[in-house]
C-alpha cells in the first residue's frame, strides 16, 4: 500500500489553505506540486515539487506518485482518471470526488464540450461558475470524509 498522502495538482488550486489545515489535523503529509514554485508554509508535513512546464509533467509526477493510500486534488478529470487507474481518491476542487463509476462519463463529456468549443472558432460558450464560499465548505467537508476514509 502507498504512504498515507496527499497529492495537490498545485497550480490553480484555489483551496491549498483548507487542505494544510486538514493536513495538520490528520497528521498526514501533502506534497503539492506545479510547473513552478508555490509559495507554502514551512512545515515538514508539506512538499513542494516543481515538474517544469512540459505538457502534463506535474500529472506525470502526481501519477507516478499516487496510490491506494493517497488523496489526489485536481480538477483535471484526464488526471483523475489516471490516478483512479493506481487505486488513489480523488476529489476536485468544489467536494466532488471522481469515483470508477462516474469518471467514464466525465471525460465523455469533458471530450464533447472540446469538440463543441474547437467548432465555434474562439466564440465563448461560458464556463463553469465562479467557486464560491459554498464550494470551499463542500470542500473542506468532502476532505474530511475523505482523509477519515484513508485511515
Amino acid at each position: 500500500m502507498t504512504e498515507r498522502q496527499i497529492l495537490v495538482d498545485a497550480d490553480a488550486c484555489p483551496v491549498k489553505e483548507e487542505i494544510y489545515k486538514a493536513a495538520w489535523r490528520h497528521e498526514i503529509p501533502v506534497r503539492l506540486v506545479a510547473g513552478s514554485y508555490l509559495r507554502h508554509p514551512e512545515h515538514p508535513l508539506i512538499t513542494m515539487e516543481m515538474a517544469g512546464d512540459a505538457f502534463d509533467a506535474a500529472d506525470d509526477v502526481i501519477e507516478a506518485a499516487a496510490g491506494p493510500g493517497s488523496l489526489v486534488i485536481t480538477a483535471d478529470i484526464l488526471l483523475a482518471e489516471r490516478c483512479l487507474g493506481k487505486g488513489a481518491a480523488v476529489l476536485n476542487h468544489k467536494g466532488q470526488p471522481f469515483t470508477a463509476n462516474s469518471i467514464g462519463t466525465q471525460v465523455a463529456t469533458r471530450a464533447i464540450m472540446a469538440d463543441i468549443r474547437a467548432g465555434l472558432d474562439g466564440q465563448g460558450i461560458g464556463g463553469q461558475k465562479p467557486f464560491s464560499k459554498a464550494d470551499r465548505s463542500a470542500f473542506s467537508n468532502a476532505l474530511e470524509t475523505a482523509l477519515r476514509r484513508l485511515n
